[in-house]
């Protein structure tokens, strides 16, 4: 069974920083892709960051926000900084079986396989 653990979020005052990491275990495929997501209260899900080889960013965490992976220990992670009230969030990492094609585009929720529970992020101005 897939299971992905995320950790690391946390209540921080504007401009501080953060690193969210998501376990995966039980997944023994070769090929897979991994993306953040957030969801903020009466606001849709949406994507933040993903790592498909190479990574892309929503325009909003663009040179605040980097995401990373360890492929040998399965664990992916955000390291985020300069922090905004704006980013308070859930926060969701994502695991997407195979290989990606176009028609699993990185930011789309349906690309994904498996989900994990959420690390909740707090920004306070």
């Amino acid at each position: 069974q897939v299971q992905l653990v995320e950790s690391g979020g946390d209540s921080v005052q504007s401009g501080g920083s953060l690193r969210l990491s998501c376990a995966v275990s039980g997944y023994t495929g070769s090929r897979y892709f991994m993306g953040w997501f957030r969801q903020a209260h009466g606001k849709e899900r949406e994507g933040v960051a993903a790592i498909d080889g190479s990574t892309i960013y929503a325009d909003s965490v663009k040179g605040r926000f980097t995401i990373s992976q360890d492929n040998a220990k399965k664990t992916l992670f955000l390291q985020m900084n300069s922090l905004k009230p704006e980013d308070t969030a859930m926060y969701y990492c994502a695991l997407g079986f195979g290989v990606r094609t176009k028609w699993r585009p990185l930011f789309n929720e349906n690309s994904y396989n498996d989900w994990g529970q959420g690390t909740q992020v707090t920004v306070s101005s």
